[in-house]
């Protein structure tokens, strides 16, 4: 039987295994938490779901629903990384290859390049504290992995769910074993949004090999009982997250358009 997850459902979970670990070990406890995985796993659970109410295969679909494992290892120019959740081809075969470019000249590839190409990957990742001061690291690193993948498979379709947490959790009070929050700076919120608008919508396969296909910047508000979602400019506005007269918008990286979108750009270039 399917055990399919919600995204409302997944950030539940988020939130409950984190502020337990918090109130019962502190800054240990969190870490620790994170470190296992359990509450991000809750978001790919949610993406795997999605795709299979949008009619995706549960065979095609890699780590399976409700494991950890298999993630498939894709190289790219740079690097082989192992990727979050993978919608395998579904004519494609895999081939062994040996790489001739880039820092993976002479290893061996178990896929192929028109595998790998075909493989459409989306990656999960999410920031609850320390918004600004982790910015810039995590920033290169998310259109690093881009670049690599697209620099050899360029028709590549890639996927990111970046989960923030706005407000964020308040570092001071987690040391106390306490639960509580701190609103960030308007402009923070802004650099967050501005920048994954930067890296959204690749469109042009021979162009912008550091932009993703689809990118789901999910803000959430942990700070209530039942954790918000926000879905567009004007909720945040309301929450006074961001000033009254931001022109800023996200339609285009909200959780509702991510997998549609996805999906029908990677049927417009495979099928």
């Amino acid at each position: 039987m399917l055990h399919l997850i919600t995204i409302q459902q997944a950030i539940n979970n988020f939130k409950k295994l984190i502020e337990n670990a918090i109130l019962k070990d502190g800054v240990s406890g969190k870490e620790a938490m994170i470190r296992s995985s359990k509450p991000i796993m809750n978001i790919h659970e949610a993406v795997k779901s999605e795709l299979i109410h949008h009619k995706i295969r549960q065979e095609r679909i890699f780590p399976p629903l409700g494991e950890t494992t298999p993630e498939l290892r894709l190289a790219g120019f740079l690097k082989k990384k192992a990727q979050d959740i993978c919608i395998i081809p579904e004519k494609e075969k895999k081939y062994h290859e040996t790489l001739t470019d880039g820092l993976l000249q002479g290893a061996q590839d178990s896929f192929g390049k028109t595998y790998t190409e075909q493989t459409l990957s989306i990656n999960v990742r999410s920031q609850i504290s320390s918004l600004a001061k982790n910015f810039d690291t995590l920033y290169e690193r998310t259109i690093a992995e881009a670049y690599n993948l697209h620099i050899r498979c360029p028709e590549m379709c890639l996927g990111e769910v970046y989960l923030i947490a706005i407000p964020e959790y308040d570092s001071e009070l987690v040391k106390q074993k306490q639960i509580g929050f701190v609103t960030p700076k308007s402009s923070m919120v802004e650099q967050y949004i501005k920048s994954f608008q930067a890296i959204n919508g690749r469109i042009d396969t021979n162009k912008e090999k550091y932009k993703y296909e689809k990118i789901c910047l999910l803000i959430v508000n942990f700070n209530q009982r039942l954790p918000k979602i926000y879905h567009c400019v004007e909720e945040l506005k309301k929450d006074q997250m961001l000033q009254r007269d931001s022109k800023l918008s996200i339609t285009a990286l909200t959780w509702k358009s991510f997998i549609p979108s996805l999906l029908k750009i990677y049927d417009s270039r495979f099928k």
